[in-house]
């Protein structure tokens, strides 16, 4: 098999839960472990960071992996979805696995596993593990897939822990309470481990604390210290930021989101620097030596690692944006930013897939848009005509369209220089559009 069928057997022969939805999820670790005795425990061969929780764990994941290529490590990255090649998954110093690797691997090692009938996140992960031994990394970061206690990401032992935030996601999963899916989300605090929690609420937190007891491990809410002081929107995409230590500096993810998501990596490089892996410290000789390699990390977080699709600047006049936000959680912030764009009229190309709060989003979007609702290529995705009919029921007004690549061309051709293009309402949807319009 070459590349594309490699993949294609991938997609089409393990249960993937992000085409499928439910029928492609498989809980527990048995396979996993399977996997892991049977390729040597690669994970123990480097040091690794766990990043979960429901919004802004990749925005985490990637923002350390690039400050840690910029400190001279050799990082791994392992994050999902991918949102055109699959390869985007498995990084090393932010280039991807290769296409030949992907293929040798399944070729060798599919005697082995196809009669556990894997799900396709579970080969993922073992195939990203054994490839991070291969290349000879230092530490790798480690995104949850789904959840935490039984994702099969969880058999690390990690430097330290982190999880996000808590919302209402995948409830069909984790539970139908922000309570329960933090229950779910904790299971990745592993015993002695320190663990930044970036942001609670009253339902989470006890629970948060109470697992941190239990596992005896050191435990900080970011949301309490925040290094942060203030921030500014860049036109041109990108955050300038104010900080205690820091003084100000550039990140270049731009969504009004990133705040939050970047304290919370500010306590990660902290408990980092605490066991002797990072400098920043005012005390350290070389502290400004090590403030720049920082500065110029956050300032270059998308060239260093590949991330793609967060408040994503396209092109200018007309300005077009694309972001993967996909649940309530992430649009509270997306919503908000859309009211910050100044333009003649904003148009909105949008989808979303089947498992989301479709209606507690849709009433977050702006009434006076023009919409082009679609569905991205997947099983998940809501059929365009029914997503315009609940539309409409919350006052949104637009046409629908067959394909994202039909819609964006839509708004395209009805776009005037001084108008705003948002790309949105689902990885997927995202996925199409950069595989597909650019």
């Amino acid at each position: 098999m070459n590349y594309k069928e490699t993949c294609e057997y991938l997609y089409s022969q393990m249960p993937m839960f992000e085409r499928q939805g439910a029928s492609g999820y498989k809980e527990g670790l048995s396979n996993t472990l399977a996997l892991d005795i049977h390729f040597g425990h690669p994970h123990q061969s480097y040091k690794t960071i766990h990043v979960g929780g429901t919004n802004g764990k990749g925005s985490v994941s990637h923002t350390i992996a690039a400050v840690l290529q910029e400190s001279g490590y050799r990082v791994g990255l392992y994050t999902s979805p991918h949102l055109v090649d699959f390869r985007e998954r498995i990084r090393v110093n932010g280039k991807p696995i290769s296409e030949q690797y992907v293929v040798d691997f399944v070729e060798k090692e599919h005697p082995f596993f196809e009669p556990l009938h894997p799900s396709f996140f579970e080969v993922t992960t073992a195939m990203a593990f054994k490839y991070f031994k291969d290349m000879n990394i230092d530490i790798a970061v480690v995104e949850v897939g789904l959840g935490g206690r039984l994702d099969c990401t969880n058999i690390i032992t990690p430097l330290v822990s982190i999880i996000t935030n808590i919302s209402l996601d995948h409830t069909q999963f984790l539970g139908d309470t922000l309570a329960k899916i933090a229950g779910e989300k904790a299971g990745i605090i592993k015993k002695g481990v320190p663990v930044i929690i970036g942001e609670t609420n009253e339902e989470t937190r006890p629970v948060f604390e109470a697992k941190a007891q239990e596992m005896e491990a050191p435990i900080v809410f970011a949301e309490d210290e925040n290094e942060i002081l203030g921030e500014e929107l860049l036109p041109e995409g990108g955050i300038r930021y104010h900080t205690k230590h820091m003084n100000d500096f550039i990140c270049d993810l731009g969504g009004i989101y990133q705040p939050k998501n970047l304290n919370t990596v500010f306590h990660a490089l902290k408990q980092l620097r605490l066991q002797g892996y990072l400098c920043y410290s005012l005390k350290e000789s070389n502290y400004e030596k090590c403030r720049i390699e920082l500065q110029e990390a956050l300032r270059n977080v998308c060239k260093k690692t590949g991330l793609m699709g967060r408040w994503q600047i396209m092109q200018q006049h007309p300005l077009v944006v694309c972001d993967t936000g996909h649940n309530v959680g992430g649009w509270q912030y997306i919503s908000q930013q859309l009211q910050l764009v100044e333009c003649r009229q904003m148009h909105i190309v949008f989808g979303m897939v089947d498992d989301k709060d479709v209606k507690g989003v849709l009433k977050m979007l702006p009434k006076d848009a023009k919409y082009y609702f679609t569905k991205a290529n997947s099983k998940r995705a809501i059929n365009e005509e029914k997503l315009r009919e609940m539309a409409y029921e919350e006052g949104l007004m637009g046409m629908s369209y067959p394909s994202v690549s039909e819609a964006y061309k839509a708004a395209k051709n009805e776009a005037l220089r001084d108008d705003f293009i948002f790309v949105g309402g689902s990885s997927y949807v995202v996925g199409d559009f950069l595989k597909n319009c650019f």
